[in-house]
């Protein structure tokens, strides 16, 4: 008799009733939110927070630089000495006093700029400060050498390639930074499913092996089945945790947003994102990053991720079972993790590496059909236009490769979890196969 089903429905609602699993799936998106409300509370602080920075310019230069802003006020001092200027900052609390020495030679103006502050300055002011005084020297120092600068404006050319395949398909320079988010994304997200779902399992076993009610349960079941029992069983608790996460997230985002008035999408550069996005240039931008967003091969992504990130998950999770199954304890898991694990960061180097500067490279192409590192980078591989027939290819030889695995680890899994009281070595382990 088939029993799969009836382990399936075991391992869910074991996982699913179990107090620390409810715990957590209700606790986590809550801390995780707070923290995501109080990092935005605080920068909303000081966003709006203005200060007042002093403008000493003896040289004469460039006192008519500096212009209001919502969150900056220049106080521009004049006829007063340097040592004066200083107490005058620290009597008004300002945030800084800003110095430029008397010269009319620019490169010796350059050398004496000086910013006196209580306490170590914001870096993004500095940037500003500097952006603001090399443009303003600049212009100065062409008009000396008697340099036209308008001439100079409109001499600037600005070159954008246009990009199009020989079959006629338009792109742009952002395609490929979209395309390397989405499979990036994709990648990462398998791979962290992975880790976290797979220790689940490798526990699961551990703890069932350690209270001796796995004896029970092998004397009605065959090994296999129990092992894929508790792998789908498992994967479908942390799907159902996985979408209660988003689900409840959701909600307490738009709750603190609207309760407490925090923008939990607070930018602490946001005047001088919303500046660019007013600049003609920036919106062509927008415009290309929406024309990117609409060339992926959505539906080819979508059908994709979900065979690869099914198969890459069960390859993973029948090694992470037959690892718990081999040891007592979570610490003696440690030797057979490091391999399972290394496949998985090197699939992750390679697509973050590799395929974002030649997705069908031999590097590239090879790392996709290899079983181990494939479904993390025909992932990404994907959304630059991956022949169906290497898709299929490399699905067939994914869901091939986890049958064997499958059967590979039953052996050390039917063997395993009756073994008590010794730390297994590979040479052991090889032994329990040829059971």
């Amino acid at each position: 008799m088939n029993h799969l089903p009836l382990i399936i429905k075991r391992e869910y609602l074991t996982k699913v009733k179990n107090k620390s699993f409810i715990i957590m799936t209700i606790l986590s998106p809550i801390i995780i939110i707070l923290i995501i409300a109080l990092v935005a509370y605080l920068s909303q602080l000081n966003n709006d927070k203005v200060r007042e920075i002093s403008i000493l310019d003896e040289s004469g230069l460039v006192d008519n630089t500096f212009e209001n802003s919502e969150t900056i006020i220049y106080n521009i001092l004049q006829n007063t000495s340097l040592e004066e200027a200083i107490a005058t900052a620290k009597k008004t609390a300002s945030y800084g006093l800003l110095h430029i020495k008397k010269s009319k030679d620019i490169d010796t103006v350059i050398k004496h700029i000086k910013f006196y502050s209580k306490e170590s300055p914001s870096l993004t002011i500095i940037s500003n400060l500097e952006t603001k005084l090399e443009k303003k020297l600049t212009n100065i120092k062409l008009q000396q050498q008697g340099i036209d600068i308008d001439i100079i404006k409109a001499s600037k050319v600005n070159i954008d390639i246009n990009q199009e395949s020989f079959e006629g398909k338009k792109t742009s320079k952002i395609d490929s930074v979209v395309k390397l988010i989405f499979g990036g994304a994709a990648g990462y997200l398998l791979f962290m499913f992975i880790i976290i779902y797979g220790n689940m399992i490798m526990r699961s076993v551990i703890e069932e092996k350690t209270s001796r009610i796995i004896e029970v349960i092998v004397s009605s079941v065959k090994p296999i089945q129990l092992m894929l029992g508790k792998i789908i069983g498992t994967s479908l608790a942390g799907i159902t945790q996985f979408a209660i996460w988003l689900v409840l997230g959701s909600i307490l985002m738009t709750l603190v947003s609207l309760v407490f008035g925090i923008d939990m999408m607070q930018n602490p550069q946001q005047e001088v994102i919303q500046q660019a996005i007013e600049t003609p240039a920036i919106n062509s931008q927008i415009n290309n990053l929406m024309a990117a967003f609409y060339n992926l091969p959505i539906t080819n992504l979508v059908i994709a991720f979900v065979l690869f990130f099914i198969s890459g998950y069960l390859l993973y999770s029948s090694l992470y079972a037959a690892i718990g199954a081999a040891v007592d304890n979570e610490t003696d898991t440690q030797q057979f993790l490091l391999p399972v694990i290394m496949p998985l960061i090197l699939a992750v180097y390679i697509g973050v590496f590799t395929v974002i500067e030649d997705p069908h490279g031999v590097v590239s192409t090879v790392f996709s059909f290899i079983p181990f590192t494939s479904p993390v980078v025909m992932l990404m591989r994907i959304p630059f236009g991956v022949p169906l027939w290497q898709q299929l290819i490399a699905l067939l030889i994914l869901i091939g490769t986890f049958i064997f695995i499958v059967w590979f680890a039953a052996k050390i899994y039917r063997v395993g979890i009756l073994m008590y009281g010794k730390k297994p070595s590979y040479r052991e382990l090889i032994k329990w196969i040829k059971y």
